[in-house]
């Protein structure tokens, strides 16, 4: 099924589509109806099953890979998730059908449209941030970073805030598939906290620097950083402080100021040690102790933000191999598949190798890669054949390569490249995720066996970890 030809009315996975509420970027959201009631009997949904929407990805207008990883990234982590700040799941389809997460329907206001009408009276910003730091330490006690916090992923329910859209979440207990494949920074440019903008995305306090940036926009109708649409524009924020609050309204209380600032310091550890801390001090500012902060009528000066900008090179360097607490990690065992030209023998025995070494190392983790070659980097014309999504296609493709292994979805990751050398891709990989094992295949002779066997050679030869060979000799 394609899904470029879901309409109203139809029918799949028990499921009917009534309505169209919304096509975004990335994906469109479906009302729809639970034809089998089979969440009924549901425990928590007592009084019956809500309202239902299912959010379905755009494979065939979007020319970004990422945007495939971040719905299997929020296919992964919803189900996790549970409590009154976050939707309730109710179940997903996989690519190699019709992919689709179908959760309830939040029957309220995002923050968006009042967010439009700022700058807010100041006892509503204070209640706005009460409400969103009560959720955001609900989802950060769940082992979840939302890493996305902006005015449309905030809805509002019986007084309470509501989170959505989690395609650029980490779960500490699950892989980060968005870590592992992308090197670029994940976020939306006016809320990114400056970890982010280095490639961290395990910090739970940047979703408080995110929440600052909407706290200081609901006071005084200005981002405090702009709109950023490059990467050298967002690591501005690493050394150029915002204008305080008070500078563009004198009615901010000292204490706001403090800790609208405070939640914007570049370093995590100047924050709010947790988002509940910063509910209880917006709720009783009283007990805030006023620094510097609180005073502030200008931004800092040109030596204070050279200095700042000699440590956050110095930074830039120290976190390329800082991401992770690699050590407390199970070992990573990469698999590479050539899904274009491979044979059924020799799938069959990187299945085989691959099996064997997973019962010496039973806590590892296996992540599965192919390379689609491209003529440049991302997404090329050839990303539409014959009606087909490629990367998907692919994607599906190792699913079922990997479908007899039988291993949970918290030991195994697939991952589609795109690269014009799928030698270094693969070792870029490695080293960017410390991997601990390669297996590869690689075929006999002839012109194109020769080419595809240089690949595994070069793999050999430049990987910083073991590298096992998988040979097939075809007549």
């Amino acid at each position: 099924m394609s899904t470029r030809s879901l309409q109203i009315g139809m029918e799949f996975d028990g499921y009917r589509l009534e309505e169209k509420l919304h096509t975004g970027g990335m994906a469109a959201l479906w009302r729809v109806t639970d034809l089998r009631q089979r969440h009924v009997n549901k425990p928590g949904l007592e009084l019956g099953v809500p309202p239902l929407i299912m959010k379905v990805p755009l494979l065939f207008s979007s020319d970004d890979p990422t945007a495939i990883v971040a719905f299997e990234v929020e296919q992964m982590i919803m189900p996790k998730l549970k409590g009154e700040h976050v939707p309730r799941y109710f179940g997903a389809g996989d690519f190699d059908a019709q992919p689709y997460i179908v959760m309830e329907q939040i029957a309220g206001e995002s923050l968006r449209s009042r967010f439009e009408q700022a700058p807010l009276p100041l006892d509503e910003v204070v209640s706005v941030g009460i409400k969103i730091a009560n959720a955001l330490q609900d989802l950060h006690r769940q082992h979840v970073i939302h890493l996305d916090i902006k005015p449309s992923n905030i809805m509002f329910r019986n007084g309470l805030a509501v989170l959505i859209d989690f395609g650029l979440s980490r779960h500490d207990r699950l892989p980060d598939l968005l870590d592992e494949e992308f090197r670029l920074p994940m976020g939306t440019g006016p809320y990114i906290s400056p970890e982010q903008v280095m490639g961290v995305r395990n910090e739970p306090r940047s979703d408080l620097f995110s929440l600052g940036v909407l706290l200081y926009h609901l006071v005084t109708g200005e981002r405090p950083f702009g709109h950023p649409t490059s990467v050298s524009g967002l690591k501005k924020r690493l050394y150029r402080d915002p204008i305080p609050p008070r500078n563009h309204r004198p009615d901010v209380p000292e204490w706001l100021q403090e800790i609208i600032l405070r939640c914007l310091e570049v370093d995590p550890k100047a924050r709010f040690d947790t988002a509940a801390q910063l509910a209880f001090l917006l709720q009783h500012p009283n007990q805030l102790t006023l620094t510097n902060r609180a005073s502030k009528d200008h931004q800092d000066g040109y030596l204070a933000v050279v200095k700042r900008r000699f440590k956050a090179v110095g930074a830039d360097l120290l976190l390329q191999h800082s991401v992770s607490e690699q050590l407390s990690k199970a070992p990573i065992i990469v698999v590479a598949l050539d899904l274009t030209h491979s044979s059924v023998a020799l799938a069959e025995s990187l299945r085989q190798i691959t099996r064997r070494m997973l019962q010496t190392e039973p806590g590892a983790r296996l992540a599965c890669l192919t390379i689609r070659k491209t003529s440049r980097l991302g997404m090329d014309e050839s990303l539409i054949q014959q009606g087909e999504n490629i990367h998907v296609k692919q994607l599906v493709e190792l699913k079922h390569w990997a479908r007899p292994l039988n291993l949970s979805t918290d030991k195994i990751t697939f991952h589609v490249l795109e690269s014009p050398d799928p030698a270094m891709a693969i070792i870029d990989y490695a080293h960017n995720n410390d991997v601990d094992h390669i297996i590869i295949g690689s075929r006999g002779t002839s012109a194109l066996r020769r080419y595809l066997g240089s690949v595994s050679a070069q793999v050999v030869a430049e990987a910083a970890c073991t590298v096992t060979v998988v040979k097939h000799n075809e007549k």
